[in-house]
């Protein structure tokens, strides 16, 4: 059951796994371990109840280990102007406590998997351009909603299809990478533009003449064929200085100095 959690029988046996809300709709008091759930979900941990013919008979905690570089990536992703949101389907306080350790102030909690789109189309109606990063299945429709869509080269073969953007490893250090070789393009595209368009609106007044009256000379076709490559060179070497392009964070993070 997407979002809420597995059924199962086992002989005669009726049992169920999953969060609060799948024992609530199957009339399950989860009173009993209540306490020790907000426990475990303070720590992090995610409580999946455990119930058997009707009647709650335990917890599993489950947990997945933040990468060492996650709260790095996030703090760089802030320096350079972004708002870093996590959007999770687990409960508020597992998913709080999680974002307090990477150091994201906002979280989307209690997410079902079809309403991940829904989100990012929440965000976009304010004016924002999102960008999200996903691994799983239940993220490909937020992966294709959002206007670019980076999916974790570690994760599922549908988020792969989906993402606008692959990174190799499952470093989230990575992400910040793709932002900066983003803006370093653009940046390159801008140049480009403004010394094309410069180029071209003082080179046409003289292809049309404009120094003949003081001079009585014209430009020839052949001057004017070699304007015209010269400033086709200068955008192409222009370009080319990505080829060396390193980003900044690859250049700052001594655990991936010289990472591709």
């Amino acid at each position: 059951m997407p979002g809420h959690g597995i059924s199962a029988r086992f002989g005669d046996r009726s049992i169920l796994l999953g969060n609060r809300k799948l024992m609530i709709e199957n009339n399950i008091a989860v009173e009993s371990l209540a306490k020790e759930a907000e426990r475990l979900e303070n720590e992090g941990k995610t409580a999946v109840f455990v119930a058997v013919d009707g009647k709650l008979t335990g917890i599993i905690a489950v947990a997945d280990t933040m990468k060492e570089t996650s709260a790095q990536a996030v703090a760089e992703l802030k320096r350079m102007g972004l708002q870093v949101l996590m959007i999770t389907g687990d409960n508020r306080r597992t998913a709080e406590a999680i974002a307090r350790q990477a150091g994201i102030d906002r979280v989307l909690a209690e997410v079902l998997p079809q309403d991940k789109a829904f989100e990012v189309k929440k965000l976009q109606s304010q004016g924002l351009k999102v960008a999200m990063v996903g691994d799983g299945i239940n993220d490909a429709p937020a992966l294709a909603q959002a206007d670019v869509g980076i999916a974790i080269g570690s994760g599922t073969d549908v988020a792969k299809e989906t993402g606008s953007v692959i990174l190799v490893k499952d470093d989230p250090l990575d992400v910040v990478a793709a932002v900066q070789v983003g803006r370093a393009t653009l940046g390159l595209i801008k140049q480009n533009l403004f010394w094309a368009f410069g180029y071209n609106t003082l080179a046409i007044p003289l292809g049309m003449g404009i120094l003949y009256p003081f001079t009585h000379q014209m430009v020839s076709p052949e001057l004017a064929a070699l304007l015209m490559a010269t400033s086709s060179l200068s955008v192409t070497l222009n370009t080319l200085r990505m080829r060396g392009f390193t980003p900044a964070i690859r250049r700052t993070s001594p655990s991936n100095r010289g990472a591709a």
